[in-house]
C-alpha cells in the first residue's frame, strides 16, 4: 500500500485535517481572538501619539533646535512609515496569510522603538534626526499592524452567527477603540513620567515614554502567533495572477469613497490630538500653563474620543455603517463651526471650550473614526481585503501626514493664537462637510455575511473568464491507495 499526496482546497480538507497545536487550528474562534487584535493597536495608538506631548518636553530641553519643522518632523515620521508598511503589509497578508503579517510587524515595530529612544548623536540635531529615523521604522510596523490586524478582527468576527450579529461592535472596539484607548495612555503615561520628575522637563521624560512603547507588542506577540489564519482566507485567497484590473474595476466606487473618507479623517484628526497641548496652552495662555497642566488638558480632551468609539459602536449593528458614519461627520461639522464662531468669546471661558473641544472630538470618533476600520474592511473580498484596506488607510495617513503640515503652519503663521485656532477649526469643519457628502454617496452598504461579498466577486471573476479553480490554500493531504 502507497501513499499518495492530492491537493485539495482548505475548505474541502477542514474536516479531515487533525488539530494543529500551537498554532490555533482547529480551535473555534471566540471573542477574544477579535480583541487581542486591539491589544496590538493600542500599542499603535500610544506610539503615535506619545510624540505630541513630548514635543512640549523636547521643546523646553532644546528649545534652538524644536523648531516648528523639526516638530512636524517628529510627528509626520511615523506616519509616513505607516503608508509604507499599510501598503506592504496589505499585499503581504493577502498573498502569504495574516500570521506572517504579525511576525514582520512586530520585528518593525520592536526595531523602530528601540532607535528612537536610544537616539544619540554628536550634535542635538543629529540625535534628532535619528528619533525621525527610528520613528518612521516603528511606522512601518504600526502600519503594518492597521492592516493585519483589521482584516483579522473582521474575519474572526465573521465566524459564528452570534458574532456576526456584533461585527460592527467588535470590530469598533478592537481597532478605533483600541487606538483611542492607546492614546490615552500615552497622556496617562506622560502625566506619571513627568510628575516623576518633578514636572519638569528632563531627557529621562522622554526616553521613559518612548521606551514603554515596546512592552506590550513583545507581551501579546506569542498569544498572537497562535491564531490561525481564517477561514475566509483558506477558502478565497488568491496567491498567484491577482485579477488587479478586474477587481478595480469592480471596487472603484467603494475603494474612492473609502480612501477620500479616511483621507479627510485623518487630515482633522491626527493634528487636532497631535497639537492639543498647543491649542489648549494658547487659549489658556503660555504664562498660566504648565508643562503638566497643558499636558493633563489636552489629556482631558484626547480621552472625549474614547466614549465616542464605544457609542459609534453601539450604532453601527442597529443603524447600519454608513448612517453612523454620515452621523458622526453632520454633527461634528456642527461643532467645529461653532467653536470656530465663537472662539474669540471662548477665549474667556476656558472651561467651556475645553467641553466644546471635547464634543468635537467624540463625535469624530462616533462616525469616521468606528467606521473607517470597518466599512474598508467589508467593502472588499478576503483575497484582496489586506490590499484595498492598507491602500484606503495609507491614503489616511497621507492626509494624517498633509493635515499635520498645513494645520501647524497654518497656526504657526498667525500672530494671535485665537486667530489661528479659529481658522484650524473652521478649516476642521469645511473638511467635514465634505466628508459627509463622500460618505452618504461613495460608502455602500455593508454585507451581512463576508461569505456573500466573496461569492459575488467569485461570480463576476468567473463572468469575466477569469479562472477561479485556483483560488484558496492548497494543503496536502495523505490518502490510502
Amino acid at each position: 500500500m502507497a501513499e499518495a499526496v492530492v491537493e485539495t482546497n482548505a475548505k474541502d480538507v477542514s474536516s479531515l485535517e487533525a488539530p494543529s497545536k500551537g498554532n490555533g487550528e482547529g480551535r473555534p474562534k471566540g471573542k477574544l481572538d477579535v480583541l487581542v487584535q486591539g491589544a496590538a493597536l493600542f500599542s499603535d495608538g500610544y506610539n503615535i501619539q506619545i510624540i505630541g506631548y513630548m514635543n512640549s518636553v523636547l521643546a523646553k530641553l532644546y528649545p534652538a533646535q524644536m523648531t516648528t519643522e523639526v516638530k512636524t518632523r517628529l510627528s509626520n515620521s511615523i506616519l509616513i512609515g505607516d503608508v509604507f508598511g499599510m501598503i506592504i503589509f496589505g499585499l503581504c497578508i493577502d498573498r502569504f496569510g495574516r500570521r506572517i503579517g504579525i511576525i514582520l510587524t512586530t520585528v518593525f515595530l520592536v526595531l523602530g522603538i528601540i532607535l528612537a529612544t536610544a537616539a544619540h548623536g554628536a550634535t542635538i540635531e543629529g540625535m534628532l534626526w535619528m528619533m525621525v529615523i527610528g520613528r518612521g521604522v516603528a511606522g512601518v510596523g504600526a502600519g503594518g499592524e492597521y492592516t493585519v490586524c483589521t482584516s483579522q478582527a473582521v474575519e474572526c468576527a465573521d465566524s459564528t452567527p452570534a458574532m456576526k450579529k456584533r461585527r460592527g461592535m467588535l470590530v469598533a472596539v478592537a481597532t478605533n477603540a483600541a487606538i483611542i484607548s492607546g492614546f490615552v495612555a500615552s497622556s496617562i503615561v506622560s502625566l506619571i513620567v513627568l510628575a516623576a520628575y518633578g514636572g519638569e522637563a528632563h531627557e529621562g521624560v522622554w526616553r521613559i515614554c518612548m521606551g514603554i512603547g515596546i512592552v506590550l507588542p513583545l507581551f501579546i506577540f506569542v498569544f498572537r502567533m497562535r491564531l490561525a489564519d481564517s477561514e475566509q482566507y483558506k477558502k478565497h485567497a488568491i496567491q498567484h495572477k491577482v485579477p488587479y484590473k478586474l477587481a478595480l474595476k469592480f471596487y472603484w466606487k467603494p475603494l474612492l469613497g473609502c480612501c477620500s473618507a479616511w483621507f479627510l479623517y485623518d487630515f482633522v484628526v491626527y493634528p487636532f490630538n497631535l497639537l492639543a497641548p498647543t491649542l489648549v496652552a494658547g487659549i489658556q495662555g503660555d504664562t498660566k500653563s504648565t508643562l503638566i497642566q497643558s499636558i493633563g488638558w489636552s489629556a482631558l480632551v484626547n480621552f472625549f474620543a474614547l466614549p465616542g468609539a464605544f457609542i459609534g459602536a453601539l450604532l453601527m449593528d442597529r443603524i447600519g455603517r454608513r448612517q453612523t458614519y454620515a452621523l458622526g461627520w453632520s454633527i461634528v461639522c456642527v461643532f467645529g463651526f461653532v467653536i470656530g464662531g465663537a472662539m474669540i468669546q471662548l477665549n474667556k471661558i476656558f472651561p467651556l471650550f475645553v467641553v466644546l473641544y471635547a464634543l468635537f472630538q467624540t463625535f469624530l470618533s462616533v462616525g469616521p473614526g468606528d467606521c473607517n476600520f470597518l466599512v474598508s474592511s467589508e467593502s472588499f473580498p478576503t483575497p484582496l481585503r489586506g490590499h484595498f484596506l492598507g491602500f484606503a488607510a495609507a491614503v489616511g495617513k497621507a492626509g494624517a501626514a498633509i493635515g499635520t503640515t498645513a494645520l501647524s503652519a497654518c497656526l504657526a503663521s498667525y500672530n494671535g493664537s485665537v486667530q489661528g485656532q479659529q481658522v484650524v477649526f473652521l478649516i476642521g469643519s469645511a473638511i467635514s462637510v465634505v466628508g459627509t457628502l463622500v460618505v452618504w454617496f461613495l460608502i455602500p452598504n455593508h454585507p451581512e455575511n463576508l461569505e456573500d461579498e466573496d461569492v459575488r466577486f467569485r461570480n463576476y471573476l468567473e463572468l469575466n473568464g477569469y479562472d477561479t479553480s485556483d483560488m484558496g490554500l492548497k494543503t496536502p493531504v495523505k490518502t490510502l491507495s
